[in-house]
């Protein structure tokens, strides 16, 4: 069993407005205060159940690997206390802990003592370690000379060679190159099939929206909102693009939560998926061609106006996505009180399923820059397959076959 339990966790640091006054403090019989406190993080309370596979995103500085650090032992918390139930593999900093100075075998011993392994276990494994790793020849040589990539690739190698109850992984995977990342995303799912306690901290959407149960946000030094990965991702991604005076919020659409966000200087009006006939659908065939239909107005005068939208699987996956900056339409000095109506024309190129409509309204190439208003589950679709043969996935790609000999 795996289970992670986190109750009133918080850490802060003392500052002190100089360079004498820690010792003052320390050196005054009357126990004067001459420090402040600063609050990383405090009150963080969840819990990771076994077999449950949870994502803690947020910002940079949210103190998402201070948490992690808590939670493994390796930084004392302030207040609070956090109980694990089973063995942990942690991979938290490049290298976990490796020596420079020792090859890449003796580390994989090392390292695999401080995961509980006994030495005879460590040699059974030790074939499978090297396999995995891909490393070659630097197996025997000082980690020192070791790129950031093959540190990660032995680190991520030895802390799954053994499945643990919980596997802890901070965003150490990210310096991996893309075969990489692959492989060990294939692992991390093979051990959550195995019954593997998992707590990931990632920026990829893709792999927290295919691999996680549960995400949890993290912002100012607090717990935002926990929940379905794709509500949190998208409330998430609205606070990315947040300014002072940007509005968030939060309504049910259906089932799903839709996310609104944005500065209001634009809005959406209206938004529909038109057929060849031009009447508005909510269902489509395979390959048929629709217009999608956006319609604006300007609440205020705009300096530049870039309209946009992504498609999204039944799992909150984009599986297309573009705007009018990248189309050579944006427009400029769009004055208030004008409505403007887009039409972007496409074959509908996708699998069988449902899928969803997110629409963007800002300036320059993306919306973190400036967001008018940003709205996912704007629209959903269904799309099915009358006429062409019988395929999987998302996308219709239209092969062709040769057969040679």
């Amino acid at each position: 069993m795996g289970q992670i339990q986190v109750h009133q966790l918080g850490k802060s640091y003392r500052q002190y407005p100089g360079r004498w006054s820690r010792l003052l403090e320390w050196l005054d019989p009357r126990s004067v205060k001459r420090h402040s406190t600063n609050w990383i993080l405090r009150g963080i309370n969840f819990e990771v159940q076994p077999g449950e596979a949870v994502a803690l995103v947020g910002m940079n500085g949210s103190g998402k690997s201070t948490l992690l650090k808590m939670i493994v032992g390796t930084l004392r918390p302030s207040e609070g206390g956090v109980q694990l139930n089973g063995s942990v593999a942690a991979l938290l900093e490049l290298g976990m802990g490796f020596h420079p100075d020792f090859t890449g075998r003796q580390n994989i011993i090392m390292a695999g003592q401080l995961l509980g392994l006994q030495t005879h276990e460590i040699n059974e494994l030790m074939p499978q370690i090297e396999a995995f790793a891909e490393i070659g020849h630097y197996i025997d040589k000082p980690v020192r000379v070791y790129s950031s990539g093959m540190q990660v690739r032995l680190a991520f190698s030895v802390a799954t060679a053994k499945r643990p109850d919980i596997l802890i992984v901070d965003e150490a995977l990210s310096v991996g190159d893309a075969y990489f990342q692959h492989k060990s995303f294939e692992r991390i799912r093979e051990l959550r099939a195995q019954g593997t306690t998992l707590l990931l901290v990632s920026h990829d959407k893709a792999s927290v929206l295919s691999i996680c149960d549960r995400a949890i946000l993290l912002h100012g030094g607090a717990i935002q909102m926990q929940g379905v990965p794709e509500v949190v991702l998208d409330y998430y991604n609205a606070l990315i693009a947040a300014k002072e005076d940007s509005l968030i919020e939060q309504h049910q659409v259906g089932d799903k939560i839709q996310t609104i966000s944005g500065s209001r200087e634009a809005q959406i009006t209206r938004v529909c998926l038109l057929d060849e006939g031009g009447s508005t659908t909510e269902t489509v065939t395979v390959g048929q061609p629709v217009s999608l239909e956006v319609e604006i107005t300007a609440l205020q005068d705009l300096p530049e106006l870039v309209v946009g939208y992504q498609i999204k699987d039944r799992h909150g996956q984009c599986v297309f996505g573009t705007n009018s900056y990248y189309l050579d339409k944006a427009l400029v000095a769009v004055t208030q009180g004008r409505s403007l109506s887009y039409h972007f024309d496409f074959l509908a190129n996708l699998g069988e399923g449902s899928y969803s409509v997110t629409i963007a309204l800002h300036a320059s190439h993306s919306h973190t820059a400036h967001s008018y208003e940003w709205r996912d589950l704007a629209l959903v679709f269904t799309v099915i397959n009358s006429d062409r043969p019988t395929f999987v996935g998302t996308n219709w790609m239209a092969p062709t076959l040769r057969i040679t000999s």
